[in-house]
């Protein structure tokens, strides 16, 4: 089944105990494009705390549930690893969400590069498309700062939050931003970036396939597309109000044919 992205937030997570939080985003590989974290808001329970659990907690979904079941406690959350929302998240920090639960991360086979990317809603300053110090430091410092930082940080994982609204350019022009993403719960794949079309086609709101994102530029706030903006024109109509169906995702698949590149390999992700 596929869901909105932006339907996830704001669910209650429930422990076996009690409520933990609500979902207040969500964070995504922009190379396999799955999403591979919840930011889930502690909120009155823990004031001040956000902790990450990954994807696989929740399960199969129903589209009328307001409240997703984890199998773990309070005390389990509350002294699980916190996220500081002031910077990306690291492998680093990930791996010691998966030691701390006794879990096995996606990556497990250890198939994974690093990107050009960074965290759009978790980031830190930066200056000519390098991390960047706070002020003071001399330039050699910086360098230094911005080597280790590169080394620490998963340059793929991106903000759900981020990304919406990031503009979208076609091979010849741009086409409107991003509004949404469409994401299949068996795997929390994101099949279609929901693209609101503004002043190119007025009213209009397109599916585009993330296997036509060539870059997502999280300096200039841009996903770039390998594909002209007549192919998205003319690719099968959106209805926000429908579903997107098997039908429709073989026509979809029709209309691009050779225009949607081979998808990047993948990170394995663990059962």
């Amino acid at each position: 089944m596929l869901w909105k992205a932006t339907a996830l937030k704001g669910r209650v997570i429930a422990a076996s105990d009690g409520k933990l939080g609500t979902v207040s985003d969500l964070l995504f590989d922009d190379v396999s494009w799955q999403l591979r974290w919840l930011v889930v808001d502690t909120g009155h329970w823990l004031p001040g705390h956000k902790v990450l659990l990954p994807m696989s907690v929740l399960g199969h979904l129903e589209l009328m549930q307001k409240e997703f079941p984890v199998r773990l406690t309070m005390q389990q959350v509350k002294d699980s690893p916190g996220i500081d929302t002031e910077r990306p998240v690291s492998r680093q920090m990930e791996t010691s969400i998966y030691d701390y639960y006794g879990w096995t991360p996606y990556w497990g086979n250890g198939l994974f590069t690093n990107g050009y990317g960074i965290v759009g809603g978790y980031g830190v300053r930066v200056a000519g498309g390098t991390l960047s110090s706070p002020g003071g430091a001399d330039a050699g410092h910086e360098r230094e700062i911005a080597d280790a930082q590169r080394d620490r940080d998963d340059h793929h994982l991106r903000s759900v939050n981020a990304v919406i609204d990031y503009r979208i350019r076609a091979r010849d022009g741009e086409i409107g931003h991003v509004e949404d993403f469409l994401v299949e719960d068996g795997d929390w794949t994101i099949h279609y970036l929901i693209v609101d079309t503004q002043n190119w086609w007025p009213g209009k709101r397109v599916l585009v396939s993330p296997r036509s994102a060539s870059e997502i530029n999280w300096s200039e706030k841009l996903v770039k597309l390998n594909v002209d903006r007549k192919k998205i024109k003319d690719s099968p109509p959106y209805d926000p109000s429908t579903t997107v169906d098997r039908a429709y995702e073989m026509q979809f698949r029709d209309h691009y044919g050779d225009a949607l590149p081979e998808p990047r390999p993948a990170p394995a992700v663990a059962p």
